[in-house]
């Protein structure tokens, strides 16, 4: 068993199905040994977190919905690498945030998925990150959240 999936299951942690993409275009793509992970959202099977986070979606939930969506991307990952001991660095975090007026923790709200990183992977999963508020996001859901990885 390699060392991230004893780590995943230490922390009891089943990754979910992979996704599939909503349109023309793949779930990530890699060049060299970077590998960008498009936009995912808080997707596991039947469960889906939608709406405005500050309005139909409180703090603690946005956040367990950037962890979920934090395992969608790791699921990705997995598929394209089939061993996520292949991840050398989370580099970059991009998250986007379905806010309604006036709410303005979005760091806060995707911390849910900058911790999850880190509790996988430990210093690796330590990356720099932009959190910014949208009007909109597709289908109504509550996060969506893009990656780039160092990998060997």
């Amino acid at each position: 068993m390699s060392k991230i999936a004893a780590r995943l299951a230490e922390l009891g942690i089943e990754l979910p199905a992979v996704f599939p993409p909503a349109g023309n275009y793949t779930g990530c793509s890699r060049s060299g040994n970077l590998l960008y992970v498009g936009g995912h959202g808080p997707i596991n099977g039947a469960d889906i977190v939608t709406g405005k986070v500050g309005r139909d979606v409180d703090l603690v939930e946005a956040q367990r919905a950037a962890r979920m969506t934090a395992l969608s991307i790791l699921a990705t990952m997995h598929e394209e690498l089939r061993d996520l001991d292949r991840v050398i660095q989370i580099v970059k975090v991009f998250g986007m945030v379905n806010v309604a007026p006036g709410f303005n923790q979005t760091p806060a709200v995707i911390d849910g998925c900058s911790d999850l990183l880190v509790e996988v992977f430990g210093d690796g999963g330590r990356h720099t990150r932009s959190a910014v508020g949208l009007a909109e996001l597709p289908f109504d859901i509550a996060v969506e959240i893009e990656l780039i990885a160092e990998v060997r």
